[in-house]
């Protein structure tokens, strides 16, 4: 197993449950519950304000790595739907018989390195460089963005030279802020969050060869509840694939099926 240096830990247990207690008890028959992976927020936030728009139906998001909210999910989290980073969660929901729909492919999500100090040119070739003390990269046991980090690393023979300088957060939006921060000289993210209208303008970044990772295929699944919220979520669940959804999810850097 990767050692992991659990630094800055943002996302506590305690406030996690605290946020599906508040979602629970304030949730309305009109209401669903949107779980995503970090790497998706800025076009979830984007997608589900145009769905509720047109159906009125009020999405409410939660935010964390696939596999934090898988485990929730499993703990019996009133999420209703789930937007994964990859297959492999959506999948594990659907056997263990709490998805109302199969796992479905929605997004193929594509790997960056970034920095927002402005001294630094990203490239996959400047980690091993002395000045470069901390390279951030997500969970790779829970974020899929994480994974094809290492995976990368390992493609380049770059592992073994840096291993002691990786930093680990528990997801994209944590390895965000050690980047923001300058906590991190330089680290792994998705190209949807540099994209964001938010980050456009913050440090430099460089887009990872995609062949040095294998392919980001990232799934939804709708989360069995009751009939009106399996209504509605099924609703958000087929919006995601309609022209416009599909749209947006191509603004933020991602591939979709034509």
């Amino acid at each position: 197993m990767l050692p992991i240096k659990n630094i800055c830990i943002l996302y506590k247990s305690w406030f996690l449950l605290i946020l599906i207690s508040s979602c629970n008890s304030n949730t309305s028959n009109n209401q669903i519950i949107i779980a995503t992976a970090a790497n998706m927020q800025p076009a979830i936030a984007e997608i589900s304000n145009s769905f509720s728009k047109k159906s009125g139906i009020e999405c409410k998001i939660v935010v964390s790595s696939s596999g934090k909210l898988t485990a929730q999910i499993k703990e019996g989290a009133p999420y209703n739907v789930f937007i994964s980073a990859n297959r492999k969660y959506p999948q594990e929901i659907y056997n263990h018989k709490l998805g109302l729909t199969t796992p479905k492919i929605y997004a193929y999500g594509k790997l960056v390195l970034w920095s927002a100090i402005d001294s630094i040119t990203p490239s996959t070739s400047l980690l091993t460089n002395y000045n470069i003390k901390h390279i951030a990269v997500a969970n790779p046991k829970t974020a899929p963005y994480g994974a094809a980090a290492i995976e990368s690393l390992k493609h380049y023979n770059l592992f073994d030279a840096i291993e002691s300088k990786l930093v680990f957060g528990e997801s994209i939006s944590q390895i965000n802020q050690f980047i923001t921060s300058k906590s991190a000289s330089i680290g792994f993210t998705a190209l949807s969050v540099v994209l964001d209208k938010k980050m456009k303008n913050v440090g430099k970044w460089v887009t990872i060869d995609t062949t040095a990772y294998s392919p980001i295929a990232q799934s939804v699944i709708v989360i069995k509840q009751n009939a009106k919220k399996n209504k509605n979520a099924t609703a958000f669940y087929n919006y995601l694939f309609f022209k416009e959804a599909q749209e947006i999810i191509k603004k933020y850097g991602y591939s979709v099926h034509e």
